[in-house]
């Protein structure tokens, strides 16, 4: 004879069960969010640390600079001459390793007869301190911007950010006058690449927003974007969206076959970016 009150005792049990694991799925998935939110950091900058003594040996003329923040922080960077300069290239590079190797796409500049100015971040290369927030990384790329504004005419800079350095590069052009906007592999917005990357964890605990897309709609100056089609960290689609919202003017260069790494060293790039500089 079947026995109900038996069926509904072990129903009732499944049910508890059940809802046990749902409450140590939702614990542990809060505490994964958690962990993201305190080391963010360690996820997004990979800083690689030099010793104040430490000897670059680029072979190029350059210049060390130490420009202070307003929490009096020195941030390091490096200016690369030309031999007969035309402007300056404001470079800010991507969230791996430090001026010791980013410093030598400056010849691809500097043979165009361009200066070039690479700022290191807070914790990478020379530079003090830590990167905290996205808001301190902006004022800390502006204080670096002023500080080449005593050295060169505004209408001669043209700013240039790769990879994680399209954001403050977007939103530093949009707050100031630059000749020129120039985006390597350029993200819409960090919530937008991590949606892509990782869909199950909510965008509301990444401290680091850079919103590439506002920043270009203020930007009265011509932007350029290149983007490879084979970049597997910043989705090519990034930049096709980007694209939409660039005015009369700009431009969005395509680089056949490309990934996310060593665009620099790319023929067609560097032939873009010749005839880029030649326009000007």
């Amino acid at each position: 004879m079947l026995d109900v009150g038996h069926i509904f005792y072990n129903l009732a049990k499944m049910k508890k069960t059940m809802l046990q694991i749902i409450v140590v799925l939702l614990i542990l998935y809060a505490s994964l969010c958690g962990f993201l939110y305190l080391f963010q950091e360690t996820m997004i900058f990979f800083p690689e640390k030099l010793d104040k003594n430490f000897r670059f040996s680029f072979a190029q003329s350059y210049e060390e600079i130490y420009v202070k923040t307003s929490d009096n922080i020195l941030l390091h960077g490096i200016l690369f001459k030309s031999d007969n300069s035309n402007g300056l290239i404001f470079y800010l590079h991507g969230n791996a390793g430090s001026l010791r190797s980013w410093g030598e796409a400056a010849y691809t500049f500097t043979e165009l007869n361009y200066d070039v100015f690479m700022p290191d971040y807070r914790g990478y290369g020379k530079s003090e301190g830590s990167i905290g927030s996205g808001e301190q990384f902006y004022q800390d790329m502006q204080t670096a911007y002023d500080e080449m504004k005593k050295r060169y005419d505004e209408e001669k800079i043209t700013v240039l950010g790769y990879s994680i350095g399209t954001g403050p590069a977007a939103r530093l052009a949009s707050a100031n006058s630059p000749e020129m906007l120039i985006l390597q592999a350029p993200y819409y917005s960090m919530k937008d690449l991590m949606k892509h990357i990782y869909p199950i964890i909510p965008t509301f605990i990444l401290k680091y927003n850079f919103e590439t897309y506002k920043y270009i709609g203020n930007c009265e100056m011509p932007i350029t974007i290149f983007h490879g089609e084979k970049d597997e960290i910043i989705y090519y689609g990034s930049s096709i969206k980007l694209s939409k919202l660039l005015k009369n003017g700009d431009k969005f260069i395509t680089l056949k076959g490309q990934g996310h790494n060593g665009m620099t060293y790319n023929p067609d790039y560097r032939n873009e970016i010749k005839k880029l500089l030649a326009e000007k």
